[in-house]
């Protein structure tokens, strides 16, 4: 199952004490691909800099970058259909992309693909991926 996950998500996967862990767990164990972009990967270090350190966003990347079940992929269309907040664009661009079954996130700016049929894009928050992964 190929996922792109918001950065939301990612932040909420580092702390070993926090309730997104089994995230960071899941994916080292290979339970799903996370397809990512050199955008992406760029928002990602510059937020868990933010939030953590330079040292955990080093060594966040690098796990991802050495692990069987990440794929790097770049989006092949520009759809700009995230007007709230442009920046969130770039994960469901390549989510369509590259044809992902899910797209994660707790942001409410991708409810949009609720609302329209075309191009159909699943979205579902983070607890909800729990529960998803959990029944495969």
């Amino acid at each position: 199952m190929k996922v792109v996950i918001d950065t939301n998500c990612l932040l909420a996967s580092i702390p070993p004490k926090g309730s997104g862990y089994w995230l960071y767990e899941a994916f080292n164990l290979g339970k799903f691909i996370w397809v990512v972009s050199t955008e992406i990967l760029l928002e990602y270090y510059e937020m868990i800099i933010d939030r953590y350190s330079k040292t955990a966003a080093d060594l966040v990347i690098e796990l991802m970058l050495t692990k069987s079940n990440i794929q790097m992929s770049e989006s092949s269309f520009v759809l700009n259909l995230i007007e709230d907040d442009p920046d969130d664009n770039k994960f469901a661009n390549l989510a369509l992309s590259v044809g992902a079954s899910l797209l994660v996130s707790n942001d409410r700016h991708f409810d949009i693909f609720n609302n329209i049929d075309f191009p159909p894009l699943k979205v579902v928050k983070l607890d909800e991926f729990k529960t998803i992964l959990a029944e495969k």
